[in-house]
């Protein structure tokens, strides 16, 4: 991971278009929990909880998800009484999210545009940003990262979760969860792009934010359960917060 790279500079989207392809082909399958998307519904009451713990509360907060999809952790917070507003370069994941929300009654604004882009008109607008199972998807990440800070207010909070690059995550993330358990379609992850927590971390110093939790997301194969733990060998969340 690049932490002094900044895509922001130039014209050059920061996104991979086999990644969005990818995601486009299973759009429609987005909110079937038992799709593709089985471990995003399986997590996300965690992630959310984990988030509240942080917060304290999401009503009347001002929330961005960055790399919403269909809108699965978007819908969550706007149900816990956040005003959510979901971003992502997948018009058809966009699509499903905007489909799904008139089903649920649940209020997000979606919007088809780069946090990079997202960050140039609404600086310091709000109060929370989440980039959750998304930076190992992107050329750039650290761009990302950027952007995720200079959207959030001072004293507001950016949260991450994303997946480390070690032999472990490659046998469990890719070989255990693509090749032997079939949790996840084949060539979901790239190993190459996997992003270990010290580069986050570093990514977010140098985007003047502040780490202030990591925890780890682990995954028991027997029960068929999820967890936040320590154990963050695999998959990971990172806190953090904007001093200033």
């Amino acid at each position: 991971m690049n932490a002094t790279a900044n895509s922001t500079t130039t014209h050059t989207p920061n996104v991979d278009q086999a990644e969005l392809d990818k995601f486009s082909a299973l759009a429609s399958r987005w909110w079937d929990p038992e799709s593709e998307f089985k471990p995003l519904h399986a997590i996300n009451p965690l992630r959310l909880d984990w988030i509240q713990q942080h917060t304290s509360t999401l009503v009347d907060k001002k929330v961005l998800d960055v790399g919403c999809g269909g809108g699965i952790l978007a819908e969550s917070m706007a149900k816990a009484g956040a005003q959510v507003t979901g971003i992502d370069l997948a018009e058809k994941s966009l699509t499903v999210a905007r489909l799904h929300g008139l089903e649920s009654g649940v209020p997000v604004t979606y919007q088809a545009v780069s946090a990079e882009q997202m960050a140039t008109e609404h600086a310091g607008e709000y109060d929370i940003v989440t980039c959750m199972e998304m930076l190992e998807h992107v050329p750039d990440p650290a761009s990302i990262v950027q952007a995720c800070a200079t959207l959030v207010k001072p004293g507001g909070w950016v949260f991450f979760s994303t997946l480390n690059r070690n032999p472990k995550s490659f046998l469990f993330a890719i070989v255990g969860a693509e090749y032997v358990l079939r949790l996840l379609p084949r060539g979901t992850h790239s190993y190459e792009n996997f992003i270990k927590p010290s580069e986050l971390a570093a990514a977010i110093r140098q985007a003047g934010l502040s780490t202030t939790d990591l925890a780890g997301l682990e995954y028991n194969p027997i029960t068929d359960l999820y967890k936040i733990s320590r154990d963050t060998s695999v998959n990971y969340l990172m806190a953090s917060r904007r001093e200033n």
